[in-house]
């Protein structure tokens, strides 16, 4: 039974020995019609007008001054790539890759190392200073240095899991609903069907706080080393 339900995550359409179920984190794109990109219209002027506000606040995370984007374009490009795939895996029969690790932490984990290696080059005495909290006791200091290590390590697993689990655990229940859907009576189906409505309108939510969760910290990770 456990395995039949978590087979939903399961990359298994393959094709010339390569996991095609893959090519859905970019594929959707295609479908996107141009004239969204070239001609102006209500959606565009959505999707820009979220940028916007996403530029602005991770600007101020960054702590730049300057008006140009460059310092902020990473991170609104990475809200931008998770929201798209976890609303895309909303869709019946299209694979979400953001409820697997590979892909979490193959966004995750070269970001935190990239942040790791700049700032133990370019600023090393402020590294040493984050060990160490701000009015921490000599006698706490060697446990606090052990105690920050270990969360500064752990960071990348904790970015990636929190994206999966909240992908996988959304999908897990609207699973477990639809698999009792032909065993019930009419009247409890069709309370069936508003739950599974109502679930639906929550993890559209989930997907946009999820990719704006995984953004924002990977800022504030950034902002840390600077």
């Amino acid at each position: 039974m456990m395995s039949n339900l978590f087979s939903v995550f399961d990359p298994a359409t393959s094709g010339f020995n390569l996991p095609l179920n893959w090519i859905s984190t970019f594929l959707g794109l295609i479908f996107i019609p141009a004239s969204m990109w070239l001609t102006p219209s209500r959606h565009s002027m959505m999707w820009d007008t979220l940028l916007a506000k996403l530029h602005k606040e991770f600007k101020l995370l960054l702590g730049v001054k300057k008006t140009n984007k460059g310092g902020t374009f990473l991170f609104v490009s990475l809200f931008s790539l998770i929201l798209f795939n976890n609303s895309l895996g909303l869709f019946p029969y299209i694979f979400t890759g953001t409820s697997h690790l590979t892909m979490t932490l193959t966004l995750a984990l070269p970001l935190w190392v990239s942040f790791m290696v700049f700032g133990w080059i370019n600023n090393m005495k402020h590294m040493f200073q984050h060990l160490v909290p701000q009015g921490t006791p000599a006698l706490l200091m060697p446990f606090m240095v052990c105690i920050e290590t270990v969360s500064n390590i752990i960071r990348p697993g904790t970015l990636a899991v929190r994206l999966t689990a909240n992908m996988i655990a959304g999908h897990l229940l609207l699973t477990l609903l639809s698999s009792n859907g032909p065993t019930m009576t009419q009247p409890l189906l069709w309370t069936l069907i508003l739950a599974q409505i109502l679930l639906l309108i929550l993890e559209s939510a989930v997907a946009v706080i999820q990719a704006y969760v995984f953004a924002v910290l990977s800022t504030l990770y950034s902002s840390e080393v600077n």
